[in-house]
């Protein structure tokens, strides 16, 4: 299997390079990705628990899809990408851009931009990167991270302080 290529970036997130994913995460590099939070009429939010084959936080909890960007990708692009890959969705409406992150520890070095989707699925989950997934109301949420923040994502606590102080979401 052939090892994905990701766009190195500046503080500005502008392409300087492009590095293998294993060198890129190996030595710390600035890079890309998108995390899609997908809502459903009751204002649940659908969590993943990622593979305990992952690289990166296996077997913790995390945004509804999640994903890098490939070198030469929008991230828009990714984002549907990513949703195909991971839940078998295409959804019918317009992915909504909420924010994006800057890298830091917690991002694992990446800019993320983060989106917002209101939909219930089907979803067929693709296990290699998904071992369940699940709907969840956020004070739910918000109440297992109070407890056990390991269980969940660095990037995912991180973009549910920002829902929280952009006021994106009910608590």
């Amino acid at each position: 299997m052939q090892e994905d290529i990701f766009d190195i970036v500046d503080e500005n997130d502008q392409v300087v390079g492009q590095a293998p994913r294993s060198e890129v995460h190996a030595k710390n590099l600035r890079h890309r990705a998108v995390h899609v939070l997908i809502f459903n009429d009751e204002g649940e939010v659908f969590m993943q628990k990622r593979s305990k084959t992952k690289d990166t936080w296996p077997g913790a909890w995390d945004s509804s899809c999640s994903g890098h960007v490939d070198t030469g990708e929008e991230y828009r692009v990714a984002a549907y990408r990513e949703l195909e890959e991971e839940l078998g969705y295409k959804p019918e409406q317009e992915l909504e851009p909420l924010f994006k992150l800057t890298p830091s520890e917690e991002t694992g070095n990446e800019f993320i931009v983060v989106y917002r989707l209101w939909g219930s699925g089907p979803f067929r989950l693709n296990h290699d990167e998904i071992e369940i997934g699940e709907w969840m109301n956020i004070p739910n949420v918000l109440e297992r991270i109070e407890y056990t923040p390991q269980r969940f994502s660095s990037a995912f606590r991180l973009i549910l302080d920002r829902l929280q102080i952009l006021q994106l979401i009910e608590v």
